[in-house]
């Protein structure tokens, strides 16, 4: 499974989304169940999906599913 793949379940499993979504629709405090305990449940999940550690300043930036996959790319690839 690559790493858009991985990033959308865990989006999936963590915001309880059913079925086919289309993850540019998925926006912090836009998307149902995504807002500020969904934020670092989902935060927490990631890091462990990818054995990773997020730097603040990255959590506070991950604002939709394409900002995630930019910052979980940067930081897999930087551990």
């Amino acid at each position: 499974m690559d790493l858009e793949a991985r990033v959308l379940k865990v989006f999936k499993e963590v915001l309880e989304i059913k079925g086919d979504v289309d993850p540019s629709t998925l926006k912090y405090n836009e998307t149902a169940n995504w807002a500020s305990l969904a934020h670092i449940t989902l935060v927490a999940a990631l890091e462990s999906e990818f054995d990773i550690m997020l730097e603040p300043d990255d959590i506070l930036a991950m604002s939709n599913y394409a900002e995630a996959i930019r910052i979980i790319r940067k930081a897999a690839n930087a551990s």
